[in-house]
């Protein structure tokens, strides 16, 4: 049994918590308003990237998994920056086994639909993607080993903007355009399952199996919901220099074994209309 930290316990990281318990783990999750945290999760009040916080002793794995409530420069950098500092400020002295950083595939900026992978290059394109990487820095630096992953577009019980959007009638996809996606019941899968390897590596893509045009996604759910055709749009010369256009590969991640519960859309999306 280990002593799991989850700091940033939101919807995945409750999703996370309630699993690991289910494996006989002892879980600590630290959020604002503790009373939305499952039963099981032994609750830490505190804001991350403000209060003072007090950690339990001996703790094996920590999941740092902030996200930012607004988009912009001080919101990101009090989520992945001062959060970060601050748990790692209490964290010194404990012997973690691994630290785990919860990112985002929007620090690559790929736009011509080629393949990525851990290699690829990421960079500072914008105040969201110069403060995640930050962010990534300090946990890698931190003096414990540690793991990132960065997540696809999460999508699952809560977070159906699409399906909404095509069940609406408003849905509008851009052509030539790839999108990458993971269900929310994976990421909580990979997550535990990377805890449980031995020596995981420093980086981790989690997206599904199948890189999609989003005209594809979107055509297959209003096929699958009755609905009329979708709208197609060309994307300007303004809006391919703002949205990248990448696929990206999960190899990395399957190779170690792990296996999606929901390897496609269409398998995940299915699950939820």
């Amino acid at each position: 049994m280990a002593k799991v930290l989850i700091a940033g316990c939101g919807d995945i990281g409750s999703r996370l918590g309630s699993h690991l318990i289910d494996q006989g783990h002892e879980v600590y999750g630290i959020r604002r308003n503790t009373d939305l945290l499952p039963i099981g999760i032994q609750p830490i009040a505190a804001d991350l990237h403000q209060d003072t916080l007090e950690l339990p002793n001996s703790l094996d794995y920590v999941f740092y998994m902030a996200s930012a409530g607004k988009y912009n420069d001080f919101a990101y950098y009090q989520a992945y920056v001062a959060g970060m500092k601050n748990l790692l400020s209490a964290l010194a002295g404990q012997a973690i086994k691994r630290l785990f950083f919860t990112s985002s595939t929007s620090v690559f900026s790929q736009s011509d639909g080629e393949w990525v992978t851990e290699d690829s290059l990421a960079e500072e394109h914008n105040f969201s993607s110069k403060r995640i990487l930050e962010g990534e820095q300090l946990a890698l630096t931190a003096g414990f080993p540690a793991t990132v992953v960065r997540f696809g577009g999460i999508y699952g019980p809560g977070r159906t903007h699409i399906i909404d959007q095509v069940m609406k009638g408003k849905a509008q996809c851009m052509e030539d355009v790839y999108s990458n996606r993971i269900h929310t019941d994976d990421c909580v899968g990979a997550l535990s399952h990377l805890m449980q390897l031995d020596n995981p590596d420093a980086l981790y893509i989690g997206v599904d199996n199948q890189p999609t045009l989003s005209c594809e996604v979107y055509e297959w759910l209003a096929e699958q919901l009755s609905i009329g055709t979708i709208e197609h749009a060309e994307p300007t010369e303004n809006s391919r220099l703002m949205r990248s256009n990448k696929r990206l590969s999960n190899a990395r991640l399957r190779a170690t074994g792990y296996e999606f519960i929901y390897p496609t859309y269409q398998e995940g999306y299915a699950s939820l209309i």
